[in-house]
């Protein structure tokens, strides 16, 4: 493809080393039979290794310079020119049968809005091998207690199993990043939950978080949860959201929906 200038309103870093692109294709492993969405192909480096191993492979790119010429080198590419953040993942699916599997090199900007747009739609996503920032890949799968400890730990830890695959040198991409990146393994568990129930329990989690420093108490009476009282949820509130597992936020809202209704 004819070389264009990466945009860094885009997040924009074209993935260069092959051997780089070998080991993403084989820790994806993509069948034929497979229902693949690659969010922002670029210079279509990963889309064509991709290709060779598929039948169908759908590539969502919000830049609308390479369009046409991934159009023209790619013609069995289903391209959807837009944000993936814009796309109902619903409407992708062919095969109703078949669940989503999602890849790409992301920009690391729009990292967490990507990821809660597949907890959206957690129920019909596989999983998702995706380049990340490193210290964002931290913070995805880290323990209770720890420092990186967060709001992704703990959603993505109900809703699915964090891989760290491996760390990427910064000098394998064009422009240069100015952090090390990683490849994660996202596996989204089979979860029966509500809409409603999803919401509620991604607000506990973000409420409680909300003054990480201070008490769970302190924190939910400062959030949109201020009107309740959760003396009676079974959670010690002189806690911190970081000494909390995922079964303690869920109790509180479980609570919450109770307290509701």
């Amino acid at each position: 493809m004819q070389k264009i200038k990466p945009l860094k309103r885009f997040g924009q870093n074209y993935l260069l080393d092959q051997n780089i692109l070998k080991k993403i294709v084989l820790e994806i492993d993509p069948k034929p039979e497979d229902q693949i969405v690659e969010i922002g192909p670029g210079r279509a480096a990963l889309t064509e290794k991709l290709l060779e191993k598929v039948t169908t492979l759908i590539a969502v790119e919000i830049d609308k310079r390479v369009s046409d010429e991934l159009r023209t080198k790619f013609p069995e590419l289903k391209l959807i020119v837009d944000d993936f953040i814009n796309i109902n993942l619903n409407e992708l699916r062919t095969n109703k049968n078949k669940r989503l599997r999602i890849v790409g090199n992301i920009p690391y900007n729009l990292t967490s809005p990507i990821l809660f747009h597949l907890i959206k739609f957690n129920d019909i996503v596989q999983d998702s091998v995706l380049m990340v920032q490193h210290e964002v890949v931290k913070r995805m799968s880290a323990a209770k207690g720890t420092k990186d400890y967060g709001i992704l730990s703990v959603i993505l830890k109900y809703f699915a199993d964090v891989k760290y695959c491996f760390k990427v040198s910064p000098n394998v991409f064009y422009p240069k990043p100015k952090v090390d990146s990683a490849v994660v393994h996202i596996r989204f568990n089979d979860i029966e939950i509500s809409k409603a129930e999803k919401q509620n329990f991604i607000n506990i989690v973000k409420a409680s978080f909300g003054n990480r420093r201070k008490t769970l108490k302190n924190s939910l009476s400062n959030s949109i949860f201020k009107e309740l009282n959760f003396a009676d949820s079974g959670i010690d509130l002189s806690l911190r959201a970081e000494q909390l597992d995922v079964d303690d936020f869920l109790r509180l809202a479980e609570f919450t929906l109770n307290y509701i209704n």
